[in-house]
């Protein structure tokens, strides 16, 4: 998805090593996602391709072209973070209506299997239209956060360049789609979504200090950051 902004132009955005970053934040913000499990997944990405075949119909046959931009993209994710994150969507414990009783009857191995799958695709960078305004508050947030709110710097936990922590479970959050990345922070800000409670809450502690505005640039930014 591409937001659209007059006068602005198409643009994917190196990030450079991040400098300051907000007392604290080393556990900062694990956007968007949040993964709950801590052992590494051991999963076989051959026999998950079979597994994740029906995945296609909503996330697209590459794992990074989704039906619906709300959709996320999985190509190249944490298989760490993958794992986590089917495990709840399974026992219910991260509701996802449009999935209920997709993952019924699958092991822990099958669960496996299908975030190695989705882990070695080639993940995607996007091109996102963002004004300049927009672009330096947003890698402002994302390199340094706002101290004022005490929302810590997504890099802390994310890298300079969005590729997350596959040891401690944080997800890759750069080119992840954009209305996706929207509606995750907006669901971690209003408690409707709690998969960090492993990591003590923290996503919906930092989204909590966020408005609308300053998650939508976030949400542009990270889509084109590489």
């Amino acid at each position: 998805m591409q937001s659209k902004n007059s006068g602005s132009k198409q643009r994917t955005f190196r990030s450079a090593p991040f400098t300051g970053v907000l007392k604290g934040s080393i556990l900062g913000l694990a956007l968007t996602f949040g993964g709950a499990n801590v052992a590494m997944a051991a999963g076989d990405a051959a026999a998950g391709k079979d597994q994740a075949v029906p995945c296609s119909a909503c996330h697209g046959q590459d794992g990074a072209t989704g039906l619906d931009p709300t959709y996320p993209n999985l190509a190249g994710q944490s298989e760490k973070y993958l794992f986590a994150q089917l495990q709840m969507i399974q026992d219910n414990s991260r509701a996802i209506p449009l999935m209920a009783g997709q993952l019924n009857g699958k092991s822990d191995q099958d669960l496996q299997d299908m975030a190695a799958y989705f882990a070695s695709l080639p993940a995607k960078i996007g091109q996102s239209d963002i004004d300049d305004d927009a672009l330096a508050k947003a890698r402002a947030i994302y390199k340094g956060g706002i101290l004022e709110k005490g929302v810590a710097a997504c890099s802390a936990c994310h890298g300079p360049t969005g590729v997350g922590n596959m040891l401690a479970g944080y997800p890759a959050i750069s080119g992840q789609s954009p209305g996706y990345t929207e509606a995750q922070l907006k669901a971690y800000r209003e408690g409707e979504r709690a998969t960090d409670a492993n990591f003590g809450g923290m996503m919906r502690g930092v989204a909590s200090g966020l408005t609308d505005t300053e998650i939508k640039a976030l949400a542009a930014y990270l889509y084109g950051l590489h």
